[in-house]
């Protein structure tokens, strides 16, 4: 997916709900930092954009995108790309993760006030989802050096999960980066 095409989306979320304040959560929140130029093909080629709402406790408003511009919808066929409605629960994130938001202002949004996750809370997700397209699409952008491994660690820290995940997820940044596992001495 490309910039203009989520701008499209977010535009569409926007009419559709009559709600501005729209968070991108899935992998396609990595074009609220970097054009899809910069990044590694697994970190663009998706033609899904999840969309999330800050105020949807009933899940009301992801029913709407999913039903006016989700998958296999005509938005979907005519564009070639769709908005996924999903909730703030779909991914898990590292604390803090609200004041890192990056804000989507490429091209035409309308009057949407869209917000992209941090890519360093964005790989975490990914990581801790722990899917085949997740861990392709977190090394890949690992691997591109788009985020800091130092940072990746740090963050992973505070990420709400068992013992045993954080320890699977920080073995994935090492991996990936090359970094050596810490001495258990």
């Amino acid at each position: 997916m490309k910039r203009f095409q989520l701008a499209h989306i977010l535009r569409s979320a926007c009419q559709i709900t009559g709600d501005p304040n729209i968070l991108v959560i899935g992998s396609q929140s990595i074009l609220g930092k970097f054009s899809h130029v910069a990044l590694p093909d697994e970190a663009w080629l998706s033609v899904e954009a999840d969309i999330s709402f800050f105020d949807d406790p009933e899940e009301a408003k992801a029913d709407l995108v999913d039903g006016a511009i989700g998958e296999a919808s005509p938005f979907h066929e005519a564009f070639g790309v769709y908005g996924q409605g999903v909730t703030l629960k779909t991914a898990t994130l590292p604390n803090g993760w609200r004041d890192r938001l990056v804000p989507f202002n490429h091209g035409d949004v309308g009057e949407s006030k869209a917000m992209c996750l941090d890519p360093h809370d964005l790989v975490l997700s990914k990581l801790v989802a722990n899917r085949e397209k997740d861990i392709e699409f977190a090394d890949a952008v690992i691997a591109a050096r788009l985020v800091d491994v130092e940072r990746l660690l740090e963050l992973a820290a505070t990420l709400p999960i068992p013992e045993g995940v954080r320890r699977r997820v920080q073995a994935t940044i090492r991996r990936v980066s090359g970094m050596p596992e810490p001495d258990s001495r």
